[in-house]
Formats: structure tokens, C-alpha cells, sequence
């Protein structure tokens, strides 16, 4: 826990866990190392520097290609962390960003994210619990994947806007509790999936205290529980969009407008 210094950490390709938790626990060091490699393997940086909530400045990161779970939580629970590293990368792999920035209260900016091709869980839960985030990265996909943006920016108290989403092919779970408890929430992104995927929109604004106004939803073909707890808590919310679908599927409405109190014109 005292460790103050890292390492010099000069390889340029990595194997498989090489700095998985190699810093874990490490409350004092303020500065990671400069980690220079492009050639990345499966969980080489997960949970590197987990819980260093001294950490103030994140190093650089090139790679360019990204393996399975390389980067999952690797900032997880760092408090002092105000801004992130550029990332680069456009070809992405499953949990690639997974739990990446994972409660660092005092990120403020979110980086680019240039890739177009998705992959499963590739930014799940990769901004959960940034309570200081100001703002979203664009994210400019069109075909999504399973769980993709699940969770992505649950918890980011302080975001106000969303950011445009332009997919019109969905998939399971794709938005998931995205922005689940962003109080300050005030303008949700348009959806123009006519076609909705199982559990595809499950929690996405849910206890979004401060959205008054639904985006339409044009979608006409339903899925498995694709609208379930959408806007549910969203206590502001004063007016329902229309809901155009007239073959329904099981669960599709479920809870969702559940404790919207304000709700006048259903």
C-alpha cells in the first residue's frame, strides 16, 4: 500500500494476465508507469491498477487492436483520476472496456472512442459510477451487440446530455441501464430502431430524476422484455411518447413507467 513508485515497464508485447492486479491495493502511487506496448494479449492490463485511488495521471495507451479483456478494470475505484488516456483502438474485443474507468468519481472527460464495429460487452459497466462525468463520448455505431452499451454510464450522476445514438440494428441487451440513475439527465438521444431486439432498452433511463421528456419510439416490431423498466423512477417525466407496436411480445411494457409520478398524458 505504501508504494509511491512504479516500475519501469518498457515490453512492447504482452502475453496473457503478464500485469493483471500488479498494482492492485497500491493507495499511494500517484503516477503509473508509461506502458508503451501495442501488441496486447487476453487480460494483460485487467485490474492493473485496481483501487489506486492516489492515482492522478494514467498512461498513454497505442494499441491500436484489442484482445479479450485487456482493459477490464484497470482504473476500477481510481478516485483521483481525473482524466483518461487516449484510446485509440478500432478494432475491439469481448469486455475489451469492460469496468475500464469503473467508479473513478473525479473523471470529468470521456475519451474519443473512434471504433464503428462493435463487439459483446465491449464498453459494459466502462463508465459506471463516474459521478463527476461531464461528458459522453460520441458513439457513432449502427449495428450493436449483445450488451454492448450495458451499464456504460450507470451511476454518472452529472451527465446532463446523452449522447446521439444512430444504431438501427439492435441486439439483446444492447442498452441496458445505460444511463440507470443519471440524476441530472435532462435530454435523452433519439432511438430510430424500428425493430427492437430482446431486452434491448431493459432500465436504459431508469431513476433519471431530472428527464422530463421521452424520446420517440417509432419501433413496430417488438422483442422479450425490449422496453421493460425503461423510464421507471424518472419521476419528472411528464409526458409518454406513442408506442406505434401493434403485435406485442411477452414482458414488452413491463414496468415501464413504473414511479413515474408526474406522468400526465399517457
Amino acid at each position: 500500500k505504501s508504494l509511491t513508485k512504479a516500475p519501469e515497464l518498457p515490453a512492447t508485447t504482452l502475453a496473457r494476465d503478464c500485469y493483471n492486479y500488479m498494482f492492485s491495493g497500491c493507495t499511494s502511487l500517484t503516477k503509473a508507469p508509461e506502458l508503451p506496448a501495442t501488441t496486447l494479449a487476453r487480460d494483460c492490463y485487467n485490474s492493473m491498477f485496481y483501487g489506486c485511488t492516489s492515482l492522478t495521471k494514467a498512461p498513454a495507451l497505442p494499441a491500436t487492436t484489442l484482445p479479450y479483456e485487456c482493459y477490464q478494470n484497470m482504473f476500477y475505484g481510481c478516485t483521483s483520476l481525473v482524466n483518461a488516456p487516449a484510446l485509440p483502438a478500432t478494432t475491439l474485443s469481448f469486455h475489451c472496456y469492460d469496468g475500464m474507468f469503473n467508479g473513478c468519481t473525479s473523471l470529468v472527460n470521456a475519451p474519443v472512442l473512434p471504433a464503428t464495429t462493435l463487439v459483446n460487452y465491449c464498453y459494459s459497466n466502462m463508465f459506471y459510477g463516474c459521478t463527476s462525468l461531464v461528458n459522453a463520448p460520441v458513439l457513432p455505431a449502427t449495428t450493436l451487440t449483445i450488451s454492448c452499451y450495458s451499464d456504460m454510464f450507470y451511476g454518472c450522476t452529472s451527465l446532463v446530455n446523452a449522447p446521439e445514438l444512430p444504431a438501427t440494428t439492435l441486439n439483446a441487451g444492447c442498452y441496458e441501464d445505460m444511463f440507470y440513475g443519471c440524476t441530472s439527465l435532462v435530454n435523452a438521444p433519439k432511438l430510430p430502431a424500428t425493430t427492437l431486439n430482446a431486452g434491448c432498452y431493459v432500465g436504459m433511463f431508469y431513476d433519471c430524476t431530472s428527464l422530463k421528456e421521452a424520446p420517440e419510439l417509432p419501433a413496430t416490431t417488438l422483442s422479450y422484455r425490449c422496453y421493460e423498466h425503461m423510464f421507471g423512477g424518472c419521476t419528472s417525466l411528464t409526458k409518454a411518447p406513442k408506442l406505434p407496436a401493434t403485435t406485442l411480445d411477452e414482458k414488452c411494457y413491463y414496468g415501464m413507467f413504473l414511479g413515474c409520478t408526474s406522468l400526465a398524458n399517457a
